[in-house]
């Protein structure tokens, strides 16, 4: 039996008043407006980072393999490297989003290498222009979320050294810390117009440089307050008081990269707790994803399906 117009109408008319209501759970109270907030279930992937090992340029772990592995474990999607791509014509970058859809996989996230802590401006706008250009390869492959860094002095010129450090550095003579956040906000200031017209969100992780403590990290995110602008958080780049300082970054978490260390770590190993992660994540109702990556010295093709069964016991 068809409906007639006018009950037809009438229907899609009440649809739409109750589209338009405010959705209220079961226990009355009425979900947070925020974006990405709300009911529901925190979605597991996998960093390509997992496999890299390390390994000289022109020995990159296939991307495709990682796509491959990801689907084998079940996980719903794989977050790519940038330094792990071979090549950035389109004709790979299609291939790569083709590779994904078939595996039953979503690309998630494009983890870039940049800074933006140099008193040179020049400097400073060839790292623009650079993330501008993975900005434009993430929407080719449909991908949502860019990882940025700030950057750091580079006064210590061994990474082994830094992570010695603890991620400490001295500020490069003649200029300040805050000079440092200013050139950063300003930076990212200027991506935001292309973050917005591509559709794709920036995440500033908690790495080294600027963003190694949450204060300077939200310092920045604070500072650009753009809805283009969230955090990356990363487990395992907290050294001192890791739960406090995640707790301070969570609510505005938009991704977070999940650090496990089987057959001990390349510089260090922690000892996360992911059921206490989870619950931090849970009180800001984040419904993002979470993706591993492993950064131990065990094989990965066994390692991740041990780090992915933590994290979806954590995250049931």
């Amino acid at each position: 039996m068809s409906l007639s117009r006018r009950a037809l109408l009438g229907a899609a008319g009440t649809a739409a008043a109750a589209a338009a209501l405010p959705f209220t759970s079961t226990a009355g109270a009425q979900a947070p407006a925020s974006l990405g907030k709300g009911p529901g279930r925190v979605k597991l992937g996998v960093s390509s980072y997992s496999y890299w090992h390390f390994r000289p340029a022109d020995q990159p772990y296939p991307l495709e393999k990682v796509i491959e592995h990801a689907a084998a474990v079940g996980v719903e999607g794989v977050d790519l490297l940038h330094r792990q791509m071979p090549r950035e014509d389109n004709a790979y970058l299609q291939s790569l989003k083709k590779h994904a859809f078939v595996n039953g996989i979503d690309l998630i996230a494009l983890s870039i290498h940049q800074g933006f802590v140099f008193p040179d401006a020049a400097e400073r706008q060839k790292n623009i222009d650079h993330t501008v250009k993975c900005m434009e390869l993430a929407y080719a492959m449909g991908i949502p979320c860019l990882r940025l860094n700030t950057g750091r002095w580079n006064t210590t010129k061994s990474f082994d050294d830094l992570m010695k450090n603890r991620g400490i550095e001295p500020v490069l003579p003649g200029v300040t810390e805050d000079q440092g956040f200013a050139w950063c906000i300003e930076s990212i200031e200027k991506l935001l117009p292309t973050a917005e017209k591509l559709g794709v969100v920036l995440a500033l992780e908690n790495h080294w440089g600027l963003a190694r403590t949450a204060d300077g990290l939200m310092r920045i995110v604070d500072a650009v307050n753009s809805p283009w602008l969230g955090v990356l958080a990363d487990t395992g780049n907290f050294l001192d008081d890791q739960y406090a300082q995640f707790e301070k970054i969570a609510p505005k978490t938009v991704f977070v990269q999940a650090k496990t260390y089987e057959g001990g770590g390349e510089w260090y190993s922690l000892d996360i707790d992911y059921t206490r992660i989870a619950r931090i994540l849970a009180a800001q109702q984040y419904r993002g994803y979470v993706s591993l990556e492993f950064e131990g010295k065990a094989p990965a093709e066994t390692a991740v399906p041990k780090a992915i069964a933590q994290l979806r016991a954590a995250f049931k």
